[in-house]
């Protein structure tokens, strides 16, 4: 089976283009899509070399989060969506043994969103789609984002949920790059809680979410969500649903949070064995994939050469993890 790295960005050349020749593309400046610091600015061709480097056989390319543009004006946001995942459409048409694809919405508007979607799933043969953690502050569970969730359940759609360029706690504190390397994995974290005790999960119990970096902090306070939902007594030992609820919305879950982890993927991209391992132990083996974060800085590196050496994990654990569970999900 091949390696597949799910977590894979892509600046479109026609963005780079434009800002080479006229400084801007649909008024983005060269910061959305990194290319003043060379982070996405990757040609196809050097994209395959490095794959061949590191021994990733496949990539399932997303666009830079830079692209979201939620913010923007409807029109724009609509526009910069289509030529992102047409692009990305066209390199997998062009290397379909070393490409799939993910595209980006105009979350900003639900029923321009799932057009998109069923548009580049359906027409343009894309795996499915990147969004953020919330749109604007608008959080998922809210009833104005359950069409988008049935539609793409309905398409077989993978969502893979990545943070946008200003996380929950950037407000609060931007300096010492803090809103990066806490507030991405809280936004991961919170996304999760919202899909769960808002009831998206079992609404649309085909959905099989991707979180990228191990999923935050998700693993680690999976059992405090466990408590705040009334499934742990005492001592800390489960009890069997249906169990006691009370209000702010967590009436009407009859299962733990916890038994929702197995409804997720996750990324691998959490740098250091001992986490891996920890996240393995939790979610399950058969939940976690390779992302990377190809090409930007905070990239995975040597990721295959990395699990493939790692004493934490059994043989079968890195297979599942490098191959066996990307292609489950992707349906290769």
């Amino acid at each position: 089976m091949p390696v597949i790295d799910v977590h894979a960005h892509v600046s479109p050349d026609r963005y780079k283009e434009a800002i080479r020749s006229e400084g801007s593309w649909y008024g983005l400046s060269s910061k959305e899509g990194e290319l003043e610091v060379g982070g996405f600015a990757k040609a196809t061709s050097e994209r395959l070399k490095d794959m061949d480097l590191v021994g990733v056989d496949m990539q399932l390319l997303s666009p830079a989060a830079g692209f979201f543009q939620y913010q923007n004006d409807l029109e724009t946001t609509k526009a910069i969506a289509k030529e992102c995942n047409d692009e990305i459409a066209s390199m997998v048409a062009e290397h379909p043994s070393r490409f799939a694809g993910l595209g980006t919405l105009p979350m900003q508007d639900i029923s321009s969103a799932i057009s998109e979607m069923e548009r580049i799933v359906g027409e343009k043969g894309l795996r499915g789609v990147e969004i953020s953690d919330h749109v604007l502050g608008r959080t998922y569970d809210l009833a104005e984002f359950r069409p988008f969730f049935r539609v793409a359940e309905e398409l077989g759609a993978v969502i893979f949920f990545h943070q946008a360029s200003d996380t929950c706690v950037h407000e609060r504190i931007p300096r010492y790059r803090i809103g990066n390397s806490v507030g991405n994995l809280a936004e991961r974290t919170v996304l999760f809680a919202t899909l769960v005790f808002g009831g998206v999960m079992d609404y649309c119990p085909a959905l099989e979410p991707i979180l990228a970096h191990g999923g935050g902090y998700t693993a680690f306070g999976i059992t405090r969500m466990d408590k705040v939902a009334g499934a742990l007594d005492r001592s800390g030992t489960d009890l069997m649903p249906p169990f006691p609820q009370e209000g702010d919305g967590i009436i009407g879950l009859r299962r733990p949070p916890s038994d929702y982890l197995s409804r997720f993927y996750y990324d691998c991209c959490v740098y250091r064995g001992s986490v891996l391992r920890f996240l393995v132990e939790v979610v399950g083996a058969d939940r976690v994939v390779l992302g990377t974060d190809y090409p930007a800085p905070m990239v995975l590196p040597d990721a295959v050469n990395w699990v493939l050496g790692l004493d934490e994990l059994t043989e079968d654990e890195k297979r599942a993890i490098l191959a066996d569970n990307a292609t489950r999900l992707l349906h290769l």
